[in-house]
């Protein structure tokens, strides 16, 4: 148990780390600590996605002194993917930002709550 623990240590940490984001996500009513669990999540995954692609003994897939073989790299599309997550997420993040900002200026809280009691307050 030990070794296979401690082999498994980056995969539990994102494990962890994803339970900390959605417990944040979900527990908080603050929009702005919404936010920053979802992008916990979103780091958790990114990390989770980068163990499994990383292969111990193998090579960036860059060929050096004419070796070509496969199996001498690892698998470039983890590392395609996480890239293109972490961009995706910082749009969405900053767009989330925008929004929240947004929502102060027209009810004066960040409490989701209060928000939407103020607009159905507005409907009637």
């Amino acid at each position: 148990m030990g070794n296979n623990l401690a082999s498994n240590f980056a995969e539990i940490a994102a494990v962890v780390l994803f339970g900390i984001g959605f417990t944040d996500l979900f527990l908080h009513k603050n929009l702005i600590k919404k936010i920053i669990g979802l992008n916990i999540m979103d780091t958790a995954v990114y990390l989770f996605l980068a163990v499994k692609g990383y292969i111990s003994g193998l090579k960036a897939p860059i060929i050096e002194n004419g070796v070509q073989s496969t199996e001498a790299y690892i698998n470039p599309i983890p590392s395609g993917l996480v890239l293109t997550g972490i961009v995706v997420s910082v749009s969405v993040s900053a767009l989330m930002l925008a929004l929240t900002v947004a929502l102060y200026e027209r009810y004066h809280t960040l409490d989701l709550d209060m928000i939407s009691l103020k607009m159905k307050g507005m409907e009637e």
